[in-house]
């Protein structure tokens, strides 16, 4: 993936932090899910008082995108901290990865955690995710 690129992951996720709607845990998360058709598609983290029902950044982009149609993806950054402040890198939970091995080859998806333009990490699924199951868990072996 290209620096620019990355840069622009970096950009459309942090501002996504503005549209978060985090009352309970004060922590702000943004994302930005690159699919292979060049779109992209934002995502932030929804709380609730029930909590059970929150959704995180990662998985509102992802399911943004699945509502629409797409379901082929390159990348996804993601980025958050208290109060919407970014001082340290915010990887995806387990479930959001759970989501990410339903739709992404886990050896050539990218995600990318970011504090900034300049300091970000970037990790395949697979790495995230070792052994993970997904779909072609599910297939009828010949």
């Amino acid at each position: 993936m290209e620096q620019e690129e990355i840069k622009r992951l970096i950009r459309t996720a942090k501002a996504q932090l503005d549209y978060s709607y985090a009352p309970y845990s004060h922590f702000h998360v943004g994302a930005a899910l690159l699919a292979k058709n060049g779109n992209i598609y934002t995502g932030c983290n929804i709380e609730n008082a029930g909590y059970t029902p929150c959704n995180c950044a990662e998985r509102t982009a992802f399911f943004k995108a699945v509502s629409e149609g797409v379901k082929g993806f390159d990348a996804i950054c993601v980025t958050g901290g208290m109060n919407g402040v970014v001082t340290d890198y915010t990887a995806p939970c387990g479930v959001c990865r759970q989501v990410m091995m339903e739709f992404c080859d886990p050896k050539e998806f990218q995600i990318i955690v970011a504090i900034d333009e300049e300091r970000y990490i970037i990790k395949t699924l697979e790495e995230l995710l070792p052994l993970g199951f997904g779909p072609g868990n599910l297939k009828e072996k010949q």
